[in-house]
């Protein structure tokens, strides 16, 4: 897909997806403070953190589209990967503030304390949150993965995390609602568990993002078939030392070959960009390739030996 074409999807799907949770933000605060609902100004405050990681979003993939430059050789892919970190990161913060809110809660009530019941509307909100957010992922997942977009699958799962709150301030207002004040508690308990479930979701967005950061090497399967495909090229032999990290979504691969000795410059020279051409089409037209050849010899040291390091 062109760069100027999935920027401008990405684009379209986090506008749209901002426009969606600015509405809900007022919607739900509207309804959490006149509906007297902790559980559902709680969640309107989670909404309030999808729309801002939506900015984030939208701040990022332009970054993250630039070309190469005299300073970044590499292009600006990992722009994109740390934004994914920060919308890992804003997505914890929610979890624990919402957590700690909900405890806190809790133990004001089997304390004693009296706690308002919300108001039937509240659940009518509720449903309509569940709704617009489970359509708003399900819309999102499908433009991430057709544009292959890290940021834009980690933003489809901030919206689906504020679902699954609104089921859970659903659960909670409309056990509080139906069954009277002695059940009020379920209010801020249904609020503690899913708060939970979005700090697991958070764990799940930042830990990819933060082992390409870190410069972990592409999965093992995934460097077999990059061994094999270049071993496949006519007249090389013994691919090894093979290098691969990602780049946001791009993949960096470095790699020695050996070939005859007696080749010339110009014969190297093609071998080497046939292995380029099938490595892009396969992984990619921004795929970088570095390929160091060496000659073939009688006896090869152990250190040079064929290696998935």
């Amino acid at each position: 897909m062109e760069s100027a074409t999935r920027q401008k999807r990405i684009y379209k799907v986090t506008f749209i997806g901002s426009l969606v949770n600015l509405a809900l933000v007022i919607l739900k605060i509207s309804a959490g403070v006149l509906g007297r609902s902790g559980a559902m100004l709680a969640d309107g405050i989670h909404s309030l953190s999808d729309f801002t990681t939506d900015v984030i979003v939208l701040i990022f993939v332009r970054l993250s589209s630039k070309p190469k430059d005299c300073n970044h050789a590499y292009g600006h892919g990992k722009y994109e990967t740390m934004a994914t970190t920060l919308l890992g990161i804003v997505v914890l913060a929610v979890g624990l503030g919402l957590f700690w809110d909900s405890i806190q809660k809790i133990r004001f009530i089997i304390g004693g304390g009296i706690v308002d019941q919300p108001t039937a509307w509240v659940l009518y909100v509720a449903v309509c949150s569940i709704v617009c957010k489970e359509a708003l992922y399900r819309y999102t997942i499908r433009v991430g993965k057709q544009v292959n977009s890290s940021l834009v699958l980690a933003n489809a799962w901030h919206h689906r995390s504020d679902a699954y709150s609104s089921i859970g301030t659903f659960i909670g207002v409309g056990g509080a609602f139906l069954l009277g004040n002695e059940w009020v508690i379920l209010d801020p308990i249904a609020a503690a568990l899913v708060s939970l479930f979005i700090m697991r979701v958070a764990f799940q967005l930042m830990s990819p993002s933060i082992n390409d950061l870190l410069e972990r090497a592409l999965p093992r399967e995934i460097q077999e078939d990059i061994l094999d495909l270049i071993g496949s090229v006519p007249k090389v032999t013994d691919p090894h030392n093979l290098r691969t990290r990602r780049i946001g979504n791009d993949f960096a691969i470095e790699v020695h070959i050996r070939l005859a000795p007696k080749m010339t410059v110009q014969q190297s020279h093609d071998i080497s960009c046939e292995i380029e051409s099938r490595l892009r089409k396969k992984y990619g037209i921004h795929t970088h390739v570095a390929i160091h050849i060496e000659p073939i010899k009688d006896s090869i040291s152990n250190l040079c030996s064929k290696t998935l390091d």
